[in-house]
């Protein structure tokens, strides 16, 4: 496995590759926002990492973009370019995919109707 000199790394894009999000085309997803990031020659600066499952099945495919800590829901290939060219390139969030905020120390939910989830 590589180790990546990280140094420049202004985004660090989490994809879930967990069995929910796999079957809901993660796969082609992580494919999808790898290949923009290369497209617009963005990978010195964007680190992408494939996770297991983040505990969000039902939000499947969920996409995690680093460090404004904004979680994305029910993300196909398309959405996932756009997450790219838009929120990492641009600064653009994707409001009308957003479940999940960071915001003064908090993971805060933004999207009325993703699935409140279980208390831990």
């Amino acid at each position: 496995m590589a180790t990546w000199n990280l140094q420049g790394t202004k985004h660090h894009v989490l994809i879930c590759n967990g069995g929910s999000c796999m079957r809901k085309g993660g796969e082609e997803v992580t494919q999808a926002i790898r290949d923009e990031i290369d497209k617009l020659q963005l990978h010195t600066h964007v680190h992408t990492t494939r996770t297991r499952c983040n505990g969000r099945c039902e939000d499947a495919c969920v996409v995690i973009v680093y460090p404004e800590g904004i979680w994305y829901r029910t993300i196909d290939e398309q959405v996932g370019r756009d997450i790219v060219r838009k929120h990492v390139k641009d600064g653009e969030v994707l409001l009308d995919y957003v479940t999940y905020t960071y915001d003064e120390g908090f993971v805060i939910p933004k999207h009325s109707v993703a699935t409140r989830g279980k208390e831990k």
